[in-house]
């Protein structure tokens, strides 16, 4: 796509956002309207309980304002006294910017997010959050001027290659900034970025800073708990670790996978608790046969996405013999799948990897395979490169390409553009590879042996075979193909862990509806009186996480109603 073209979209995508901006809240207002003496007997009342910062930090952030301000109104009315932190247009970097809003990488590194974006974040937050009466903290209130000198000094000063790893008052302050100037290229290395080195520094500095203003407020203001999305990159992933590091309880959180359900996190992102989370928390779910009809059948669903906010296909090739014509492949013979992530996303340190990076793991499995011609690789490479929320600019096809020119003759690449079906696919061979997809506990509940040689969510549940180390990853392999799939103990196993994935963990909200674009849902309150406690089970469970530190576990196997059941 030529420069020109994509200046005229990124004007469009511009005033596409200040519209939204502009109309987003409507039904905030509306319910407000209706019950404004009530809302302002809440807000005005003394607060008691715990005292809740609500980090939304990105104004222009409309997915985490719409649910973030929301959980401000349901705490304020169980008793909590809510804070917001935003920025006021003082990070020279930060999430909100990628390539796809600077298409010129010169003119971002030259004027950052100043001279558009963040014309466009700040006061469309403030506004809203002021509005609902809640006190709105800025970046800029608790940073001096010796902590905007020292930022400036720092990241112009320290050695390119010294920042991935700089620490910063106890703060790993270089791993998100890498994190954040990856997902800025939308790749997972800056090498061969012709301005690497200044958006490097931009995130570095906003790292800094970031890190600097939440130091001084935390230890200025005493709260119980902050409460953001996401966890991870620049600026929220600065925010999670000075509030760690000042003992202030974490809760992160993400829109789950499920249509109006979310997934929240103590203490840390979901990308790290949900490897680490106790397999007692899940165990000893009784899963009735109803309650298994209705995860199979979710998991079905999945091919198609149907039941999800987001799907790669709406009608996915699943026949296999439209497959195997088009991929290649003899399902009559052996066949293991591997399937890839997006190589930039969530680049944070993973003590359990087996490799450094995927890519490396990619490459040597490639290698492994091309000495045992009995056996055939499907690689299918994640959709999500080119149909996601950011198109990815290091695709693994090309780097594939790149390591070998000549693939080996039994190993087969599926490109993410693709319509064939993973799930038809993998279905239909001995075992799959993955990294850190979350396929693998869909995989898994089919029967379908896994071997887990990344982060994947599925790693430690006593289900799948983890590799801790290179050498264990090849001893894995060697003992493919497997004699038979998952025996019935370890599947009942895999089965319940799924629905505790994706029914206990992802918790429903059923006031925020699926809507085509950008948020990917909206707020339907008919009333103020839906946030009281005891309204809605899924809102409880949040509060109550937030305000006391519970975990975010949904009982979907109480009250769930399988259909078909009896009254």
């Amino acid at each position: 796509m030529d420069i020109s073209r994509q200046y005229l979209l990124r004007w469009v995508r511009l005033t596409l956002r200040r519209y939204r901006l502009k109309t987003y809240g409507k039904n905030w207002f509306n319910a407000l309207v209706k019950d404004k003496e009530q809302w302002q007997a809440v807000v005005g009342a003394e607060k008691n309980g715990p005292k809740i910062l609500i980090a939304t930090s990105v104004g222009s952030h409309l997915a985490a304002v719409a649910l973030e301000s929301l959980l401000a109104a349901a705490l304020s009315f169980r008793g909590a006294d809510v804070h917001v932190l935003l920025c006021d247009s003082l990070l020279p970097a930060c999430m909100d910017c990628d390539v796809s809003w600077f298409p010129k990488q010169k003119h971002f590194v030259i004027n950052g997010p100043g001279k558009d974006l963040c014309r466009n974040c700040f006061w469309f937050a403030d506004k809203l959050y002021s509005s609902l009466g809640f006190k709105v903290h800025r970046y800029s209130e608790f940073l001096t001027g010796e902590d905007i000198t020292a930022a400036e000094q720092i990241s112009s000063s320290t050695p390119f290659e010294e920042i991935e790893g700089y620490i910063f008052e106890g703060i790993k302050v270089g791993e998100h900034t890498m994190a954040g100037a990856l997902r800025f290229c939308a790749r997972a290395s800056l090498e061969g970025e012709p301005y690497a080195e200044p958006i490097l520094r931009r995130y570095f500095k906003a790292a800094l800073l970031t890190t600097c203003s939440v130091h001084n407020l935390l230890r200025r203001l005493i709260f119980d708990c902050v409460a953001f999305h996401h966890g991870i990159y620049v600026p929220q992933g600065l925010v999670g670790e000075v509030a760690r590091r000042e003992k202030v309880r974490v809760v992160n959180w993400n829109p789950a996978y499920r249509k109006r359900c979310f997934i929240f996190s103590q203490n840390d992102t979901y990308h790290h608790t949900l490897m680490t989370e106790k397999t007692s928390k899940w165990e000893g779910i009784n899963l009735s046969p109803g309650l298994e009809k209705e995860l199979m059948k979710y998991l079905k669903s999945r091919w198609k996405g149907t039941e999800d906010w987001i799907w790669f296909h709406e009608k996915p090739q699943v026949d296999l013999t439209a497959i195997s014509n088009e991929v290649g492949v003899d399902f009559s013979k052996p066949c293991i799948g591997m399937l890839t992530n997006v190589m930039w996303d969530a680049q944070l340190h993973y003590p359990a990897n087996a490799f450094p990076n995927m890519l490396e793991w990619i490459k040597q499995t490639i290698e492994y395979f091309g000495g045992r011609p009995e056996l055939q690789l499907i690689i299918r490479v994640h959709p999500a490169e080119i149909r996601g929320v950011l198109v990815t600019r290091q695709p693994v096809v090309g780097e594939v390409r790149k390591a070998f020119p000549e693939l080996p003759g039994n190993v087969f690449i599926i490109p993410p553009e693709s319509n064939v079906s993973t799930y038809a696919v993998m279905s239909q061979c001995n075992a799959v590879i993955i990294y850190g997809t979350k396929t693998g506990v869909e995989l898994t509940s089919m029967g379908v042996p896994v071997i887990v040689a990344g982060e994947a969510w599925i790693r430690n549940k006593g289900i799948t075979m983890d590799a801790a180390s290179v050498e264990d990853y090849f001893m894995l392999l060697d003992r493919l193909p497997v004699n038979n799939r998952m025996d019935n103990a370890a599947l009942s196993r895999a089965r319940k862990y799924a629905f505790h994935f994706f029914f206990r963990r992802m918790i429903p909200l059923e006031f925020m509806v699926p809507v085509k674009g950008w948020p990917p849902y909206r707020v339907e309150l008919k009333n103020l009186d839906e946030l009281m406690p005891g309204r809605h089970s899924g809102l409880d469970v949040i509060c109550d996480g937030i305000l006391g530190g519970s975990d975010f576990i949904f009982p979907a196997e109480k009250l769930m109603k399988p259909q078909g059941s009896e009254n």
